[in-house]
């Protein structure tokens, strides 16, 4: 596995952490936690690039990051998932390609 990747995995199991943390202390709810993420993808697929010429694989590479804050976010505290197990779940919430446009 590229060394970048396993980096990637490192940095999103630590931002779930803190997120954890923050909604532990009040901070932010888990609600506004989802609206950053859902916020975030709509931006990401908002972009020139997505719509035009990447492809089905990149785009979900683009969100990829944020569907696993996400679910690290759902799941709660009491469940500190490891990144494989996080991977698994998103990709049990990803659409076919040929309906991702």
């Amino acid at each position: 596995m590229h060394a970048a990747n396993l980096q990637l995995e490192g940095l999103c199991l630590a931002i779930a952490s803190i997120n954890r943390l923050l909604v532990a202390k009040g901070v932010v709810t888990q609600e506004e936690l989802d609206n950053a993420f859902e916020k975030a993808e709509a931006t990401a697929r908002g972009d020139n690039r997505f719509a035009g010429n990447m492809s089905s694989a990149n785009r979900d590479a683009v969100c990829f990051p944020i569907r696993v804050l996400q679910i690290a976010n759902d799941t709660g505290a009491e469940t500190p998932w490891s990144f494989s197990e996080l991977a698994k779940l998103v990709a049990g919430t990803k659409e076919p390609y040929d309906k991702q446009s």
